[in-house]
């Protein structure tokens, strides 16, 4: 069904429109559509789209929708086209009437979505960035009840710091640093989360004595040294993404994964070099572009610089004229993501598209 869904809104443009332009459906887009349980506005959008994230130009124009959020499983679209030549999608009114108990069996919370967390929830993971000044304030594991370097499931858990009773708490573990490639800037920390527990003592930290805490789950061993922090803190995302391209010109890198693969495609987490002081917003689509190999041009025609001599890369480099030079290629398309979780100086994106595998070092971009 998604598969259909995408054939038939992901013709909006080519390319993304100045206002005077007019949004280019895709030419095997349908010209009907029946709306079913389980679509989103983001699958709809890319049946007649190549640029989902446009969906707004497409269902904006609709006098019929004032709220497109509010379309419902058996709504029959219909694509037409204004006086100006504008596509726009419209809830087809003769079928309604030809089917008048859809609606009645409909209720608000039935309405559809544009993308659903939980389409993405099964890919996302847990981890965090965080500052370390924020990470050393945390509360900390000190040991076990018994003497074991690796704590699991049922073990209760001694914690240097107040915690408050009964709550639930996510254990977590300081990973490697996000460094910014073009800065060297320490932009913050990976959190890894390591498992669960619920507090059943408070503790007095001034006076040494630790709170307690029962390990109700774990992913790994609880290490002494992890960290503590409220189980949902950080954790709470929209119960759906308003999927659009950013209004400011963006750049920037992907800096990690979270699988830690050298190659990663559709469905995987990855980390960006930039944040909230960029103006990321979660729901942000972004292109993945690669910069194309190197060519240096010598007295024996074009390389590729990882295959030429060094000499041959020396000379390129100081060389004049058109007889020896370096080429930089431009840059090219390798996919598309979607920001979810977003933190001051980095942020998390879910990849939803690739042409091929991305990579560690790709760049994110947007023109405007």
């Amino acid at each position: 069904m998604v598969k259909k869904l995408t054939a038939a809104i992901v013709a909006l443009t080519m390319a993304f429109p100045t206002l005077a332009d007019v949004l280019q459906i895709r030419k095997d887009a349908p010209k009907e559509y029946v709306v079913e349980k389980g679509d989103t506005l983001w699958d709809i959008s890319a049946i007649y789209l190549d640029q989902p994230w446009l969906w707004p130009e497409l269902w904006r124009l609709n006098p019929q929708i004032d709220n497109p959020h509010l379309i419902y499983p058996g709504d029959k679209l219909s694509l037409v086209y204004d006086s100006q030549g504008r596509p726009m999608l419209v809830i087809n009114q003769k079928f309604k009437k030809l089917s008048p108990g859809v609606r009645k069996t409909m209720k608000k919370g039935d309405a559809i979505p544009t993308l659903p967390l939980e389409v993405i929830r099964p890919f996302l993971t847990f981890e965090q960035a965080l500052d370390k000044e924020d990470i050393d304030t945390r509360p900390v594991v000190l040991g076990a009840n018994s003497n074991v370097k690796n704590i699991k499931t049922d073990h209760i858990i001694y914690v240097k710091g107040d915690l408050e009773r009964s709550q639930f708490y996510g254990i977590y573990r300081q990973g490697d640093p996000y460094i910014d490639p073009e800065t060297e800037e320490v932009l913050g920390h990976e959190a890894i989360l390591v498992g669960t527990g619920r507090a059943f003592r408070t503790g007095d930290e001034a006076n040494a004595v630790p709170a307690s805490v029962r390990v109700k789950n774990s992913k790994r061993e609880v290490r002494q040294g992890d960290f503590l922090m409220p189980a949902l803190e950080g954790q709470t995302l929209p119960a759906f993404f308003m999927m659009k391209r950013p209004e400011t010109d963006i750049s920037g890198t992907i800096i990690d994964t979270s699988s830690k693969l050298r190659e990663f495609s559709t469905m995987d987490v990855v980390v960006l070099n930039r944040g909230e002081k960029d103006s990321i917003k979660a729901g942000h689509v972004l292109d993945i572009r690669r910069a194309s190999p190197t060519v240096v041009v010598g007295k024996d025609g074009p390389k590729y610089k990882d295959a030429a001599s060094r000499y041959e890369r020396t000379m390129s480099y100081f060389g004049d004229g058109e007889d020896s030079r370096e080429w930089n290629m431009p840059k090219e398309k390798v996919g598309e993501l979607m920001v979810f979780k977003v933190y001051d100086k980095v942020s998390y994106a879910i990849v939803t598209k690739t042409l091929e595998p991305v990579r560690v070092g790709d760049t994110i971009h947007v023109d405007n």
